[in-house]
Order: C-alpha cells, then structure tokens, then sequence
C-alpha cells in the first residue's frame, strides 16, 4: 500500500515523486517503470546533453510553441515556468546555461547529471522504485479497512499495488492510453511529431550537411490547379500558420532542421492524413523577393559581365546550394553573366525565392521523437492535472494531447505538469 504511485519513470514522473516528497515527506511514494531502464529520454535529450527548457520566460509567448496544448497551458505557466525549473535546478547545485538559440542545458554538457540529481532525489527522500514493472491493469478499488476512502488498484507483472492517488506519467504509452479508454477517457489518436521531409531532387542532392536559413511554407493539396484542402484554414484566424522560418539543414534524405521540426508539429495532423506525401515551397533568401533578386542579378550582368555566374555567388547562399540551383536554371558552369538570357536569370530568381519540392515520405528525428495525441484535454482539470472523470488520477507529460516544437519546450510541459499535479495531492493528503 502506497500513498502515491506513479507510472512512469521518465522525466515527469521523476520530477513528480520528488515534488510530492518536497511537499510531504511523510507520504509513501513509488514509481513503477515497465523498463530495466529509467529517464531514457533525459540521457539522449539534446544529444545527450539533455535540453531541460527554453529561455523563453513570458508564458503567454511561451504556450505558442504548442501546436497542441496552447490554450490549456496558459494558466499552468503563470504558477510554474522557465524560471522556476532553472531554480529547482540551480537549489541542487546544477547550472543551467542558454545558449545563442534559446535552449537551456546543464553546464555539465550531459544529461547524466540531471539523471544523477533525479536519482539522488529519490533516493534522499525515500522513494520506492520499481524497475521491470509493467503495468497491466488500473482500476478504483474500495478497501474495506480504509473507510469510505476510494484506492486505487494498480496490477503490475510482478505484484498488485495499492495507492490513495494515481500519477501516469507514461508519455506515449499505447497500452496505457487502451486502460484509460476502458476507464472511460477519450483518446485522441496519437501520430507523429517532429520529424524530418524526405525529398529526392537534383537541387538539394549532393549536398548533405549543409545548412542556411530559409522560409518554407507547406502548399495546400491542389486537383486539377484547384487547392482542395479546406484544412488550410481554422474558425479564428482563417488559415493555419504553416510557414516558417530559420535554420534549415539539407541532409542525404532531404530536410531536416529547426524549421522542418516545427513546421512537422504544427501539421502533424494534416501530414498525417497527407500520409506524408505533400510540397512546400522555398525561399533560400527570406529577405528577398523574385523581383528584387532580378534587379540585383541584372546590376552583376552590367558589373561583372565576364564573370560566370556559376562561380561568382551573387547572394548570401552556400556556394554548393548557389551552384545547384544555377545548374538546375540551365545555366551551364562556364556561362557568363553577359551571355545568361532574361529566362534563365527568371528560372534562377524562382528557384531562389520560391522552389517548390514535392515531400515523399518521413523520417523520425529520434532523439527528439514526439507523438501528437493522448488524453482528450478536456477531461483534464489544470489547476491540478487531475482527471475530471476519475477523481484521484493525475496526468503529467506526454500521456497527455500535449505537443511542442523541438527547443526544450515538451520538457517544460512536463515540468510543470508534474509540479502542479504534485501540489495538488500533496495538499489533498
């Protein structure tokens, strides 16, 4: 018999079982991993160097980095945020560092040093941990010896627990999400997040590892040169934001990179129904639009006439991306910029500001790997994160309809969840 058991010995769990502690020490406490393993996640986080959060400490600009969860997580943010997460950290003797991006790692440059400090935690306050322990049942279970009080049953591989209040910190357990419909939760069906755009095309082949910043927008089905998807646009504002720029890296299998993670959690839905099979159109130099490139293009041709365009980059681009895209305009290597015809100089200014690349397929960015569904949000109460349907069951994480971009914001999420979840019983027992 426990006070609390939570499930899950990921990040938010953790982080729950010593927040509870901290609360009410005199509370029994167990975390229950189905795993030999725990906070896997935390140790490849970041590249393991474990990205805890991101600088961003105004709640209202930081719940934009939701594409699910936005609304919800307002209030929870102005009680636990950025700055409070650095503070639990920085009271344990680890310092956190931002880098020029926004994301906040350990100073240590490894993630085994939040695990350590996790593992220190529990361990000081007395928390039972319980490895290779499956959950394969949940119910509400009255005990005669304890009242009128309702327990919880928790059915492991190996034994039969009790609890007086339930934490699921599972992340994107499907065998979970199965028990809680059975318990009567809705679930919203979970598909991927965060994941790279498989593009096979002569413009971008050739060249992996190279990285620029760039605006990509994804383009709306189109039949017949008609745009079809009425997916495109929401009730408030009339079009979903499915533009982006920043950072993009070209890799052996097409685009990866700040942008394309975001811009895959942003539709992850409708890239999902696209069964990944969509175009977007790129602008390699955002600050420039067709017509402008073309009066600086037609300035060079007056300058530089013996010049090749090939070889002189007349732009701010990586000089192996700038010879792509000329060679893909039809401009031969030796071809100068007094003999390049108004058609070839227009297909250069094109491909520049506005190529377009049809998308087959995905890849998953596995250290960052993120579902989109889970627990309906509105069956959630998130002044405590307790259940509205089963009184005494509490969420935290990604078990959650809960998403974010890549940066250290599904971390946040975590954090705070767990830290409201952890008052909340704490005070309730």
């Amino acid at each position: 018999m426990f006070d609390v058991i939570i499930i899950g010995g990921g990040a938010a769990g953790f982080y729950c079982a010593i927040h509870i502690a901290e609360a009410n020490p005199s509370l029994k406490i167990a975390i229950l991993e189905r795993g030999k393993q725990v906070l896997s996640k935390v140790k490849v986080s970041g590249g393991g160097r474990c990205n805890v959060t991101h600088a961003e400490f105004d709640p209202s600009s930081l719940v934009k980095n939701y594409p699910r969860g936005e609304k919800e997580l307002l209030g929870p943010f102005h009680i636990y945020s950025t700055a409070d997460t650095i503070q639990f950290f920085e009271k344990r003797g680890i310092k956190i560092k931002t880098e020029s991006d926004g994301r906040m790692f350990p100073e240590s440059n490894s993630s085994q040093t939040i695990i350590d400090c996790f593992l220190g935690e529990i361990q000081k306050y007395g928390i039972t941990l319980l490895k290779s322990s499956s959950v394969i049942n949940i119910l509400p279970f009255k005990d005669i010896e304890l009242g009128k009080e309702e327990v919880w049953q928790v059915q492991s591989v190996k034994k039969v627990y009790q609890a007086k209040r339930i934490v699921l910190a599972t992340g994107s357990s499907t065998k979970i999400w199965n028990l809680l419909e059975q318990l009567g939760h809705n679930i919203v069906t979970p598909v991927p997040s965060l994941f790279t755009f498989n593009i096979n095309d002569s413009r971008i082949s050739g060249i992996p590892g190279l990285s620029t910043n760039a605006r990509i927008e994804i383009l709306p089905r189109q039949i017949m040169g008609k745009e079809i998807n009425t997916k495109f646009k929401n009730r408030k504002s009339g079009a979903l934001n499915l533009i982006s720029e920043g950072p993009v890296l070209i890799t052996h299998w097409g685009l990866s990179g700040p942008v394309i993670l975001k811009l895959s959690a942003r539709a992850a839905r409708l890239l999902h129904e696209y069964d990944y099979r969509f175009r977007v159109r790129i602008n390699w130099m955002p600050d420039y639009h067709k017509e402008g490139l073309l009066s600086l293009f037609n300035e060079i041709k007056q300058i530089d006439p013996k010049k090749t365009i090939y070889k002189t980059k007349a732009i701010d681009l990586p000089a192996r991306l700038w010879g792509k895209l000329v060679i893909a305009s039809d401009i031969a290597k030796d071809l100068k910029w007094a003999d390049v015809s108004r058609k070839q100089l227009d297909r250069l200014g094109q491909f520049i500001t506005a190529s377009e690349f049809n998308v087959e397929g995905k890849s998953t960015f596995k250290e960052e790997f993120v579902t989109a569904g889970g627990v309906d949000l509105k069956e959630v109460n998130f002044k405590t994160f307790e259940s509205k349907i089963l009184p005494g069951l509490y969420f935290a994480g990604e078990v959650l309809n809960i998403d974010a971009v890549t940066g250290g914001f599904n971390f946040q999420n975590a954090w705070t969840g767990a830290y409201i979840a952890a008052q909340a019983i704490a005070k309730s027992l």
